[in-house]
C-alpha cells in the first residue's frame, strides 16, 4: 500500500491541521512551542486484550470508504507510549499543562508512564450522564489525567474532578467526544496572563478540540492519520469559522442543572 503524502491545511489564522501519523506529527513541531495539550489517543490496548463478546469497539466500526475501518488506532505498547508522553513534554513550553483522555483499560495499563515524563496532579472523571454500553458493567465514565510539566496554577479553585457533560449520541464519527470536555480543560489551564495561547491535539478525530479552541479564543493546531478525520473537521471548522455553527454538536452537551459551568 502506498504511503500517503502528509497534508496540512490551514483553516484560519488561528487553526491548522495536518493528516500525518502522531508522532510523526509531534516531532516536526518546534521545541517549546505549544501551551497546551488536549488529547484523546485512539487506543489499541483494549482491542487487542480483552475479550468483549458482542459489545461494540473501535476496530469495528466500518466505513467502505476508508478500507472498512473509520481510523488506525493508535498501538500504544510501551515503546511508542514513551515516545509519544517524551515529544509531548519537548513541544510543551516550560510550565504547562496536559490532558490525556483514557478509557479504563489504558488507564490501568499505561499510566503510570505519564508520571514517568510529567509531573502528574490529578486524574478526573468525565461523567457521562447517561448510561453506556458494557460487557461486565455498563459504562458511563472516562478518565483524564491532568499533569504538568513544570508548574503552573489552573485559573480557579473552585472546579471539581467530576465533570458531568453529556455523551454524543448517534455521531458522525465514533468516539466523539463533547466540545464542551476540551473546553473545561482549556478554559481550566488558560490564564488571563497567557495570551496567544496555541493548543495542540495530535489526535484530531472528529475535531472537538479544534472547535473548543476556536470558541474559547485559542490558536489551535491538531493532526490525525484517517482521511475521516481531516474530511470531517475541515467541513465543521470552516462552518464554524465562516457562520459559527457547529454542524456536528448543534446541541450543548452540559445540563447546567447538573453541572457548574465554569468557562
Amino acid at each position: 500500500m502506498a504511503t500517503k503524502k502528509k497534508k496540512i491545511i490551514t483553516l484560519s489564522n488561528e487553526a491548522v491541521i495536518h493528516q500525518e501519523d502522531a508522532l510523526k506529527f509531534l516531532k516536526s513541531l518546534d521545541t517549546e512551542s505549544v501551551d497546551l495539550i488536549v488529547t484523546d489517543p485512539a487506543y489499541s490496548g483494549m482491542n487487542q486484550h480483552l475479550q468483549l463478546g458482542k459489545g461494540r469497539i473501535v476496530g469495528e466500526y466500518k466505513d467502505k470508504s476508508d478500507d472498512g475501518k473509520w481510523f488506525n488506532e493508535f498501538h500504544d505498547n510501551e515503546e511508542n507510549y514513551e515516545i509519544f508522553l517524551k515529544e509531548c513534554y519537548r513541544v510543551l513550553k516550560k510550565d504547562s499543562h496536559i490532558f490525556i483522555m483514557f478509557d479504563s483499560y489504558s488507564l490501568i495499563t499505561l499510566s503510570n508512564m505519564v508520571r514517568n515524563v510529567f509531573n502528574v496532579k490529578n486524574i478526573i472523571t468525565w461523567d457521562k450522564v447517561n448510561i453506556g454500553m458494557g460487557h461486565y458493567f455498563r459504562r458511563q465514565s472516562e478518565f483524564i489525567i491532568f499533569a504538568c510539566k513544570g508548574k503552573k496554577p489552573v485559573s480557579r479553585r473552585d472546579m471539581p474532578d467530576i465533570w458531568k457533560i453529556k455523551r454524543i449520541h448517534k455521531s458522525s464519527y465514533p468516539t466523539q467526544k463533547p466540545v464542551e470536555l476540551f473546553e473545561a480543560m482549556i478554559a481550566s489551564s488558560r490564564l488571563k496572563t497567557d495570551i496567544d495561547y496555541l493548543v495542540c491535539d495530535p489526535f484530531l478525530g472528529s475535531g472537538s478540540s479544534a472547535i473548543a479552541s476556536l470558541r474559547q479564543g485559542c490558536r489551535f493546531i491538531g493532526s490525525d492519520i484517517s482521511d475521516k478525520s481531516i474530511s470531517m473537521t475541515t467541513e465543521r471548522a470552516k462552518k464554524f469559522i465562516d457562520e459559527g455553527i457547529d454542524i456536528y454538536q448543534p446541541n450543548s452537551a452540559v445540563d447546567s442543572d447538573k453541572q457548574k459551568i465554569f468557562w
